[in-house]
């Protein structure tokens, strides 16, 4: 219904490798089973094949997560921010000169300049102490 972008080709390849050992993997332990209800001698053989391939298959499914991080730090992801992540328009943001406000770079009341929020005067720090006594 809903188009996925296609997985990059190493992460396909790893993500196709790692269901091929799992199901491989799952063939195995359906064998050992029926093996070990039949009491046939393979099904031992088949119990330690079973476990070694948990391990390789748990090797392929790490494999493909650490190939997917790989690869998004590498070449990283589509950078379109979303409209939370958009400014809001200018007009919203600051009132225009005369209305409602200090026109722009006009002093505010505490000293601070309106623009840069730092702008200090006579001497004095913003935590209220002078800078000789820092």
């Amino acid at each position: 219904m809903y188009a996925k972008p296609r997985l990059p080709d190493p992460v396909r390849s790893a993500a196709v490798r790692a269901v091929l050992i799992v199901a491989l993997t799952l063939v195995l332990l359906m064998v050992a089973v029926l093996c070990s209800y039949a009491g046939v001698w393979l099904a031992f053989p088949m119990v330690l094949a079973t476990v070694a391939g948990t391990v390789v298959a748990t090797w392929g499914v790490l494999d493909v997560w650490v190939t997917r991080q790989v690869w998004v730090q590498r070449y990283g992801v589509v950078s379109e921010p979303s409209s939370v992540a958009r400014r809001r328009p200018l007009a919203g943001r600051r009132a225009a000169p005369g209305k409602d406000g200090p026109p722009r770079g006009a002093q505010a009341r505490n000293g601070d300049t309106a623009r840069n929020g730092g702008a200090v005067r006579s001497g004095a720090t913003r935590g209220g102490g002078t800078s000789a006594s820092r």
